[in-house]
């Protein structure tokens, strides 16, 4: 079966990395998305990935304690580093060849994000992690996903989450909302659904940039979606 998807940027939350924990990075949930990452990883996919940090800080939460908000993200962001650090390492444990590309200058630890650099590596087959945001304040790390995908011409753009995709409303608090299996751009922002915020989403739409939507917590998932199966949601 050929690849559908051979460039694909995937979008984590911070929350992903703790597994059933309450805070900070659970080792043992980290090594099995590895090893989802590296099974795709080794079809030849080139991968990217943008991690969240609100599994130690989120800048949102910050504002709420009286942080003034730019302080606030520049501290979301520095926790996304140190995410982006942990996920380095799981992967290559497994020998998974990997850079960190920090959008906040810190050449002790990661490269600094150039465009065309971060475009080499994924051709020279090492996956990028991309840390720190866009490295400005008042951005999310969804919308940090959108643009790195737009910015090194990826051909999907994941969005891994704990349930099965698109709801018609939030199905942890409603028994019976609707999986959507395919919906448009204008009809996520029109309708309010929780996929990205709206940033994100018209940076997709603008640069026709689909959307996958699925568990990361199911295994074979990201597998199945680069071959072009089934699986979740998909906003174009």
């Amino acid at each position: 079966m050929p690849l559908v998807y051979k460039r694909i940027l995937l979008k984590l939350s911070g929350e992903a990395l703790m597994g059933d924990q309450d805070y900070g990075i659970d080792p043992h949930f980290v090594s099995e998305l590895c090893d989802e990452i590296k099974d795709v990883y080794d079809i030849g996919v080139q991968i990217a990935i943008v991690i969240g940090g609100g599994n130690i800080f989120r800048g949102i939460k910050g504002t709420e304690m009286g942080l003034d908000r730019a302080t606030a993200d520049y501290m979301g962001m520095l926790a996304t580093v140190m995410n982006a650090l942990a996920l380095q390492d799981a992967l290559e444990k497994k020998d998974v060849p990997t850079r960190v590309m920090s959008a906040i200058e810190m050449r002790q630890i990661a490269e600094p994000y150039i465009r065309r650099r971060a475009i080499r590596h994924l051709e020279k087959g090492r996956i990028v992690i991309f840390a720190a945001g866009t490295g400005s304040p008042f951005f999310t790390t969804d919308t940090t996903g959108a643009l790195r995908a737009a910015e090194i011409k990826a051909d999907l753009l994941l969005k891994a989450t704990k349930v099965d995709g698109i709801y018609d409303k939030d199905p942890m608090k409603y028994p019976d909302a609707k999986l959507l299996k395919e919906i448009s751009y204008l009809d996520v922002i029109n309708k309010n659904l929780k996929v990205m915020d709206h940033t994100a989403l018209t940076l997709c739409m603008e640069n026709k940039l689909p959307i996958a939507v699925f568990n990361i917590k199911k295994k074979g998932n990201l597998r199945k979606i680069v071959f072009g199966e089934d699986v979740g949601s998909i906003v174009r």
